[in-house]
């Protein structure tokens, strides 16, 4: 039987309908104050079909698409802002596990034990998280990015005391949250208090919600389609339960559907819990503000065999064969690492010949050049040179470095536009560069 079979079961036995008075108002407020705890619990299935777009002479692809995540843990709120909402928490995972299949690729993804406590910062409704105990990998932010965060279901609650057969529009907030739209063209979600029930001998409060909500997201332009419920617990003032079914609607540029995926999401919050790895003594000497080091992202490439770190403001621009891309976020720089067998990689002085021949043959006029300097001595050699040229009536400068390692090396070539982050940027290299480690024999 299923989590969701079973609590449906649970719900059947449980509920009976309270005498009510027409009269009679209730208030649905939930406080996170800093320092209020709370056990999360939450469970997705999704199904459907994806219309690829058809290449000239060629018919139209659908491909089915499944997935699944199931995620518990327990969060304690650290910071709210000055219009009470909340800002900041701190997460410790039992539990976060993914598996999507689109056609016949199979993505899986969990969160590693040494990254179980994350810090979440929550910014114009994103949440971005970090772990104190080490880097995170992009795939284990996306699964805590596209993760409902909890205090925004709020949103959903009356903003007064309303008595049963009310109706309220939720939140934009809460909309967002949900549909994981970055923006709302049109559409919301109308909630209605139906009924006052008891579940396991507390009061609750029974609110169904639904709407048809149009936006942006990831994907581009797309329809959700909601339609589901939740319980508020009247004696402890919490939402403690939620499901919730929709329709994914993937739109085209005219509003023409290109693929629906349907699912099933389903919460339980239990409050007032007091988990040990979020107690004060537990993260007493942590370092719960963002810095340089708690920020860095791992990049792990088992196949590859290279893993390496990077900061935050640089992206991933794409692994083609055995060379790997990254672009600074604002345009400011990129860079292209190449993994080679050791007989492959070239001494120092041999690259310097090998970049300026390269640039000559690009047209561009090489400046200036420094000889290579040994960075790291050998079994974890590290090289390093700069070149400034201009490319195209523009003055660019270049930072190179040649690694060699027990079970093989590489090649990293940035290049770097003048501006007043230059340091920073090439500090930022440099970092990638010393990180870079050769697990596998190349």
């Amino acid at each position: 039987m299923s989590y969701v079979s079973r609590f449906s079961c649970l719900v059947a036995v449980l509920v009976f309908g309270n005498a009510v008075r027409a009269q009679d108002t209730f208030t649905l407020r939930e406080q996170f104050s800093p320092a209020y705890q709370y056990h999360v619990s939450s469970r997705v299935e999704l199904a459907g079909r994806l219309t690829m777009p058809a290449e000239k002479g060629k018919e139209v692809q659908s491909l089915q698409v499944t997935g699944q995540s199931a995620l518990e843990y327990d969060e304690r709120i650290l910071t709210r802002s000055s219009d009470q909402n909340v800002e900041k928490t701190i997460r410790y995972y039992g539990r976060m596990d993914f598996e999507r299949k689109v056609g016949d690729q199979v993505q899986q993804n969990s969160l590693r034990p040494e990254v179980r406590r994350l810090v979440i910062l929550r910014h114009k409704q994103v949440e971005v998280p970090f772990a104190p105990a080490g880097p995170l990998t992009w795939g284990e932010i996306d699964m805590v990015r596209t993760d409902v965060f909890t205090p925004a279901l709020a949103g959903l609650l009356p903003d007064k005391a309303v008595k049963v057969g009310n109706s309220w529009q939720a939140q934009p907030s809460a909309v967002q949250e949900i549909t994981d739209f970055e923006k709302i063209e049109e559409g919301g979600l109308t909630c209605k208090l139906e009924s006052i029930v008891s579940l396991s001998k507390r009061r609750h409060a029974r609110v169904s919600f639904n709407g048809t909500i149009r936006g942006l997201g990831d994907d581009g332009l797309a329809k959700h389609q909601l339609d589901g419920f939740f319980f508020f617990d009247l004696e402890s003032n919490h939402l403690s339960y939620l499901s919730m079914k929709g329709v994914h609607s993937m739109m085209d540029k005219s509003g023409a559907t290109q693929g629906k995926i349907e699912g099933t999401f389903v919460l339980t919050r239990q409050p007032s819990t007091r988990s040990k790895e979020l107690s004060d003594e537990a993260l007493r000497g942590l370092a719960l503000e963002p810095n340089d080091e708690n920020t860095l992202l791992l990049f792990d490439n088992e196949e590859l065999g290279v893993r390496f770190l990077y900061p935050r403001r640089w992206r991933l621009a794409g692994v083609n064969g055995r060379q790997i891309g990254l672009d600074e976020t604002r345009g400011n720089g990129g860079l292209l690492m190449t993994v080679e067998a050791l007989p492959r990689v070239p001494t120092g002085p041999q690259y310097l010949q090998e970049s300026q021949n390269w640039l000559t043959q690009q047209k561009a006029k090489v400046v200036k050049s420094d000889r290579p300097t040994t960075l790291q001595n050998p079994p974890q050699a590290l090289e390093y040179f700069t070149i400034e040229a201009d490319v195209k009536d523009q003055r660019i400068r270049l930072a190179y470095y040649v690694i060699r390692q027990p079970l093989g090396g590489a090649t990293l070539a940035a290049r770097l536009v003048p501006t007043t982050d230059i340091t920073a940027l090439e500090r930022d290299v440099q970092r990638i560069a010393r990180s870079l480690q050769i697990t596998r024999k190349q």
